[in-house]
């Protein structure tokens, strides 16, 4: 009796990591990037934005980021990379073409440590993620999926516009004021719940800004006549 032909064996899929979501405060902290090119470019250009003190080791580097160190933003050291170049950092990217380079930036890492797109070799991962102003929404699909993430963050950049950037402005100056001004704690409460509600967020996004504005300084002005 002839054998039956076997099928290719199914590939059992690796579970993928189970990741803590944090927002990293890198003021002032020493953060280095090794590589100098357009993935490299991204990853600086958001980390300026934080207030790091950002170093790029790399023997080129784009025309953005000149004008970036030009402007005395950053700082560059113009050569291949050596391991000393991770000397009390914070926070390191590894964002080069090379493979053995983006190793070696991984073993000799002693901190916060992300190879771009190779999850294996980091001990962190960074979401794909947009911005309003203060407002920050990160995806992350546990690195199963960043094409994924990325039509996520698309889809969530047409739902909050631009408004909730303006309108965040106005809850800070007004959520200080009630902080000093309404003195009842559960008043006080009750009114920074109502500001954010779904109902003021349903306000946000059908009448827009100034209409969301009127409708919570008409809520601050009713919680101090109570």
């Amino acid at each position: 009796m002839k054998d039956k032909k076997q099928g290719p064996k199914a590939v059992k899929a690796k579970a993928c990591n189970t990741y803590y979501p944090a927002f990293i405060d890198l003021e002032n902290k020493k953060t280095v990037i090794v590589g100098g090119g357009k993935i490299a470019e991204r990853k600086i250009l958001g980390l300026l934005d934080t207030g790091a003190k950002v170093t790029v080791v790399s023997p080129g580097i784009t025309k953005r980021i000149e004008r970036e160190k030009q402007k005395g933003r950053l700082r560059h050291i113009c050569r291949a990379y050596r391991k000393s170049d991770l000397k009390e950092a914070f926070l390191v990217i590894a964002a080069t073409d090379d493979r053995d380079v983006n190793e070696r930036v991984s073993r000799d890492a002693p901190c916060l440590v992300n190879v771009v797109d190779v999850p294996k070799l980091c001990n962190f991962i960074v979401p794909s993620s947009m911005q309003r102003g203060p407002l920050t929404i990160a995806i992350s699909t546990g690195g199963v999926s960043p094409a994924l993430a990325r039509s996520l963050r698309k889809e969530l950049e047409k739902i909050y516009g631009c408004e909730f950037s303006s309108y965040l402005k106005t809850l800070q100056k007004i959520r200080a004021q009630a902080m000093t001004m309404i003195k009842d704690g559960k008043k006080r409460a009750g009114f920074l719940k109502a500001v954010a509600s779904e109902n003021m967020l349903k306000l946000l996004k059908e009448k827009g800004c100034s209409e969301a504005k009127k409708a919570a300084k008409g809520l601050f002005n009713s919680y101090m006549a109570k």
